[in-house]
């Protein structure tokens, strides 16, 4: 069974119906990581760079269409329907570019293709365009998939434990401070975390993604940061030409109100997948990194499961699988499904509900009372 609302059998069909949020297999499993990697298809493990260039050329043709669209036709709109029209480009042109995001990120898994030169050079390039700093990312990002439900090691989401919480949570600790916690993490939860490490791993010192000296980032890797600070810089620098040439109302309006939908997204995407109420947590004393990869959940975004190249219904196969490129990940999924079992986490409840309930439950990590061993559930008790 999964985490709750849609589940999945062990035959891999999918039941609807409401269903407690029970908690998750927290025990070691009965299988290793070679035996769910000897269910999946070989060719699942196969990058093309036809195929990965194909959704690149896809992805920003259909971007493209919109910027024209936006850029010819709602200026000669009436106020009143321009007004309408803006939030709609910046809501589609934002959900493609979340997907030229995801792209990207699978360069930085060097799941594009099998030349770590050319995933790099694309990454690069895309993620820099949405103010991305790419190898920054792509480092920190690796040791969340090392240290995932690791509560020490882990690098973004981490859970609080009680002693953590601060005071005046007690204060946003109803409907309408829930409200402003959404609000402000989808719309600041992005760039806060890239300056400050808002939510991410306890450093002895300031960490900050820009910063080449920042403790995320070992020795060999520092090099490679200035030059993610140099593509944002170069970013930036065309950002002020476009709006000394059209104005800074057309910058943020064309792409402002995208990048910040892009950015929404992306803080949701990866809240939801490793915060739920039936996910299991670990210290040091318990922690495996297959028990940690298995403490995410796949979750149901209708139609933008296909616009977002299926990074929200197939995360616990990419936490499994990191290198595996997108377009097999959904044929990998329902493979491994049997032998996952009750391990496998899935939760069909909308994401209007599901946002709103976990930041209701998912305040703080704590373990279970008389409990001396490692694992930690979350509570909403302050």
């Amino acid at each position: 069974m999964g985490a709750g609302g849609r589940m999945s059998s062990p035959n891999g069909q999918e039941k609807d119906g409401p269903k407690p949020l029970e908690r998750a297999l927290h025990e070691k499993p009965p299988f290793t990581v070679g035996d769910i990697k000897k269910v999946i298809p070989p060719h699942c493990f196969k990058r093309s760079v036809i195929r990965s260039f194909s959704y690149v050329v896809y992805d920003l043709t259909i971007a493209s269409i919109f910027y024209y669209l936006a850029n010819n036709y709602i200026p000669l709109l009436p106020n009143s329907l321009a007004y309408v029209a803006w939030p709609v480009y910046w809501i589609f042109q934002g959900c493609v570019l979340t997907g030229v995001w995801v792209i990207a990120h699978e360069c930085g898994h060097h799941a594009f293709s099998d030349y770590q030169w050319l995933d790099d050079t694309v990454g690069l390039i895309l993620h820099s365009a949405l103010l991305v700093p790419y190898f920054s990312w792509k480092y920190s990002h690796r040791r969340h998939h090392s240290n995932t439900g690791s509560i020490e090691h882990d690098e973004v989401f981490v859970p609080k434990l009680k002693s953590g919480v601060r005071s005046t949570a007690k204060y946003l600790n109803n409907p309408p401070g829930r409200i402003l916690t959404l609000l402000v993490t989808l719309t600041m939860g992005w760039p806060l975390y890239l300056m400050f490490n808002v939510s991410g791993r306890y450093y002895d010192r300031f960490a900050c993604h820009f910063d080449p000296n920042s403790p995320i980032y070992s020795n060999r890797e520092r090099a490679q940061i200035f030059i993610s600070d140099a593509g944002i810089l170069t970013v930036f620098y065309i950002l002020f030409r476009l709006a000394s040439t059209k104005g800074l109302v057309w910058v943020l309006t064309m792409y402002g109100g995208p990048l910040l939908v892009v950015n929404g997204f992306l803080v949701l995407i990866t809240f939801l997948q490793h915060t739920h109420p039936s996910l299991p947590h670990y210290d040091s004393t318990e922690w495996d990194w297959l028990r940690g990869a298995l403490a995410t959940v796949d979750r149901d975004y209708g139609i933008l499961n296909k616009v977002f190249h299926n990074i929200t219904d197939t995360h616990v196969t990419h936490h499994l699988f990191s290198t595996m490129p997108h377009y097999h990940a959904m044929e990998a999924t329902k493979a491994i499904k049997p032998i996952l079992g009750d391990y496998y986490q899935f939760d069909g409840t909308s994401i209007f509900k599901a946002m709103y309930r976990e930041t209701k439950e998912c305040i703080y990590v704590d373990k279970d009372d008389d409990v001396k061993d490692g694992v930690y559930w979350y509570r909403n008790k302050i």
